[in-house]
This record gives C-alpha cells, sequence and structure tokens, in this order.
C-alpha cells in the first residue's frame, strides 16, 4: 500500500510480529471509531440550546481524531481459500521403485535404489545438487528409462501432475492468460480461476494479454496457477517455490496440507519442506534412505545433516546484518530532537485536557 515497514528478526519472527502488530492497529482503530461516534452522537445532542458552546469544543475533538490523531485502519489480505481439484482416491500403492539403477554419461546415479510410496504420504526427496533428485522424478513420470531394475505407478486411480523445474518453458505463447488456466481447469467456474490469478497477482487488464508478451517471473506464477487447477491424485513437484513470491508459496502450502493425495516434492527451500512433508527421503550414494518421519525427524536421526543445518545456521548469522551503535547527533539534530519532543507533548496534554472535559460534560 505504498508504505514500508521494518521488522527485526528472521523471517518466523516477522510473521508473528506483523500479525501481532495487524491486531494491535485493528484494536486502536476500533477503539477510536467508538469514540468518534461517540463524540458524533453528543454533538447531536448538544448542538441546541444552551449546549452549543460545549457541542463547539466536541466538534474540535472530533476534528483532532479525525485528522492530527487519526489511527489508520491496517491493512490485511482477503483470505482465499485454495484446494486442488478432488478427485476419487488412488489405491494403497503410488510408486514402487525395486532394484532401480541408472546412469547418466557415464555417472551412476542409482545402484539397487528400493523404495515402495503409499497413499496420502507427502514426502520430500532431498541431496546435494547432481545427485538425481530430479532424475528420480522423471523416473517416476515416466520420462526417463531405468538402466536396470523398475519404477511404476500404482494401478488404481494414480494421476500424476508434475510441476518440473521450467514449466513456464512449456506454455503455449499464443494463449492468453486467462486461456492458458482455462484449459487446464475441469469443472471450475470462471470466476475462481480469475479469482486464484487474481490471487497470484495477475490484475484484471493481464487476463486477456498472451503468455509472449509476459516476463519470466510472470510466466512462472501462469505455469504454478495452471498447476493449481489440474486434476490428481499424485503431486510430484520439482522445485516449485524457485520463482514464486511469499503470498504465492503460502497459497501452495495451505493447499498441500489440505491435499488427500500423494505428494512428492523435491525442494532445497527447508522452511517449505517443514510445512508440508510427513517423510523424508535421502539420495546418497546412489540409494534412497528412508526417514519415515518429518523434517524434524530427519535431522534428528541424521547426524551429518545435522551438523549441515547447524554450519548453515551459523553462515546465515554472520551474514546477517548488524546493529550499529546509535552515533551522535549534530547540534540541529538535537535541536529538532527537543522541538519534536516539546510539539509531542503539548499534543499529549492537549488529548488529556480534552478527555477530561468530555467526562466531565457527560
Amino acid at each position: 500500500m505504498g508504505i514500508s515497514k521494518t521488522y527485526e528478526g528472521n523471517y518466523s519472527e516477522y510473521v508473528a510480529a506483523k500479525a501481532a502488530w495487524i491486531e494491535a492497529q485493528r484494536m486502536a482503530w476500533e477503539k477510536q471509531q467508538k469514540e468518534i461516534n461517540h463524540t458524533k452522537d453528543m454533538i447531536n445532542r448538544l448542538s441546541a440550546g444552551a449546549s452549543s458552546g460545549r457541542a463547539s469544543s466536541a466538534e474540535k475533538k472530533l476534528e483532532k481524531l479525525q485528522d492530527e490523531n487519526s489511527v489508520e485502519k491496517p491493512f490485511e489480505h482477503k483470505p482465499i481459500k485454495f484446494r486442488f481439484p478432488a478427485l476419487e482416491r488412488s489405491g494403497n500403492t503410488v510408486v514402487m521403485i525395486k532394484n532401480l539403477a541408472f546412469e547418466y554419461d557415464g555417472n551412476v546415479l542409482f545402484k539397487k535404489a528400493n523404495l515402495m510410496i503409499e497413499r496420502g504420504e507427502k514426502l520430500a526427496v532431498i541431496g546435494p545438487n547432481g545427485c538425481g533428485k530430479s532424475t528420480l522424478l522423471r523416473l517416476i513420470m515416466g520420462y526417463e528409462e531405468p538402466t536396470h531394475g523398475q519404477v511404476q505407478l500404482g494401478e488404481h486411480n494414480v494421476i500424476p501432475n508434475y510441476f518440473e523445474q521450467n514449466q513456464a518453458e512449456v506454455l503455449d505463447l499464443d494463449k492468453t492468460v486467462l486461456e492458458t488456466v482455462e484449459m487446464a481447469a475441469e469443472n471450475w467456474r470462471i470466476d475462481d480461476i480469475k479469482g486464484l490469478l487474481g490471487r497470484c497477482n495477475f490484475k484484471a487488464d493481464m487476463l486477456n494479454r498472451k503468455v509472449a508478451f509476459l516476463s519470466g517471473g510472470e510466466k512462472a506464477r501462469l505455469a504454478f496457477c495452471k498447476f493449481m487447477v489440474t486434476p490428481s491424485t499424485l503431486l510430484v513437484l520439482d522445485e516449485p517455490t524457485n520463482h514464486l513470491d511469499i503470498p504465492s508459496k503460502e497459497l501452495l502450502e495451505e493447499a498441500i496440507r489440505e491435499y488427500r493425495g500423494t505428494v512428492i516434492a523435491v525442494s532445497h527451500d527447508r522452511y517449505f519442506l517443514r510445512q508440508i512433508v510427513n517423510r523424508v527421503v535421502e539420495v546418497k550414494d546412489g540409494m534412497l534412505w528412508d526417514y519415515v518421519g518429518d523434517y524434524n525427524y530427519y535431522l534428528e536421526n541424521n547426524l551429518e545433516a545435522r551438523k549441515r543445518e547447524l554450519e548453515r545456521e551459523e553462515e546465515l548469522e554472520a551474514k546477517a546484518p548488524k546493529v550499529k551503535a546509535k552515533s551522535k547527533m549534530s547540534k540541529a539534530e538535537k535541536e529538532l530532537r527537543k522541538k519534536q519532543k516539546a510539539t509531542s507533548f503539548q499534543q499529549s496534554q492537549a488529548k488529556t485536557r480534552v478527555s477530561k472535559n468530555a467526562k466531565r460534560w457527560n
């Protein structure tokens, strides 16, 4: 809304602090609105006859409340709930990997890897760059063939919805923004599609713009919207948060938490993984190491990973800006500060007198 506000602390602390600030601001605004309404009522009652002088004082008080001491109503985003389109649930076995071996350009990514994924599990695939995480997703989707072994989807109603890292690059450039999402959606009302696009920062004047004229970030958000409306019983996500803004990430996190199907996600976004997963699979030395628990459970049971996480936190803390000591104020700055304090004191005294008189009159 054209105003910047600074919060100290990390992102989680910011979320809590902002929520507390909004609540305090809203209560202050509501309190002032009550005072304004009460003052207006008092003016109406006193405006006639001998009490007109008191009414005049009350009008001055009202002017101050509405102008000088006005409390702004805090801006809050209208909450929009989103759910992935529901389908009849899949069978219990969703993905089965047996003795998987895969080589690429002479590099062995997997050797005798095994994994079973069942309905309702929300699984994170983690590991260093180049270990084969994205390749594993492509094997699950059938876009790559294993060198040995097998990778199979379950037989009953396993309908995957795949979000690739380069999802934005495969959009039809001749379609408009609205047409792109509309074609992927089944049984969606046009108003609901527009609502989702609006939530992802597509204004009304952009809906009929062709994809070819969108920026890279806009294409990424459009690909995200298309993904969100596609019916499925299995979500396969390869770095889905890379090009999303914070509101879009939060929308995705909430939708995944409510999703009743199965989720397989590759992501370096630890905050995102902590919100959504209940199982972690680490790709290491060509094998799939299974941790049947959330991301914190994985850290608790993997000393090496916990050490890396602590080192990462220390590195981030070292990079964080340090609070500098206050510099000495110049003489002019001291004089200005003194005047500001005096003005503030006078205003508070005047407000107190008005408040006392108002109580006395009532």
